[in-house]
């Protein structure tokens, strides 16, 4: 198998559930438990139906990462009497603790570093991502961390992607490889950017007909194998 590592001179990776994993209805449940609220699968339900859409919005450019942090708890923040601002604090500092590697991670970065540069694109937010990158002990492989919220472009506008290009000293843009779970943020973004892509597709999915990656992987330990030439 081709060694591929060899021909990217950097490899950018996406950070939720693809570098580390977390349960958000066990973070959630677990902050509001400090508000004495038992927070059901329903609950869970209602707060995605208004989380997921502020989501998309966000990644469009429609709405800002505060408004997306905020509005998400607004129906609760009432019902407690609390701020949105509260809840989504104690939400973020929940969902940094209960956050883990994924299988594989901390292999795959072993290998990698020292033969190919690394670094991080994330459309999460500041308070959440360095924590938990310091947390899970990830950090210390990458030689930069690019977050939406500090940048004010969310993955796939080109904007953040170019952001990136800055940092890495412009090299050439098939010699980088992006790195995602996400079709349509982290695989779009990047081939508009130029990019060589890798969907981290864990269950297989079908990817949307206008976005072709070059290459998939279903775990880490593939992607490790692939990039490294490994039987």
């Amino acid at each position: 198998m081709k060694n591929l590592s060899k021909n990217y001179e950097w490899i950018l990776f996406d950070a939720d559930e693809t570098l580390f994993q977390f349960d958000a209805f066990s973070g959630l449940q677990l902050m509001f438990s400090k508000f004495d609220v038992d927070f059901s699968v329903q609950d869970y339900q209602e707060y995605q139906s208004i989380n997921k859409p502020l989501w998309v919005d966000y990644q469009n450019h429609q709405i800002t990462a505060r408004e997306v942090q905020c509005r998400r708890f607004d129906l609760w923040a009432k019902r407690l009497n609390l701020a949105s601002e509260d809840l989504n604090s104690a939400f973020l500092a929940t969902m940094a603790e209960i956050c883990v590697p994924l299988e594989g991670a901390v292999n795959l970065l072993e290998a990698l570093q020292g033969r190919v540069n690394l670094g991080i694109i994330t459309n999460g937010f500041t308070e959440l991502q360095q924590v938990r990158l310091e947390l899970t002990g990830l950090k210390k492989y990458f030689d930069f961390i690019v977050i939406s919220e500090e940048v004010g472009h969310a993955k796939p506008h080109p904007a953040i992607f170019d952001h990136a290009l800055s940092i890495m000293g412009h090299p050439e843009r098939h010699q980088v490889l992006m790195v995602g779970d996400n079709p349509d943020s982290d695989i779009l973004g990047g081939i508009n950017a130029g990019f060589h892509t890798c969907w981290f597709n864990v269950n297989n999915r079908e990817a949307p007909a206008h976005i072709i990656p070059h290459h998939q992987v279903v775990s880490l330990i593939d992607l490790k194998h692939w990039l490294c030439g490994e039987e």
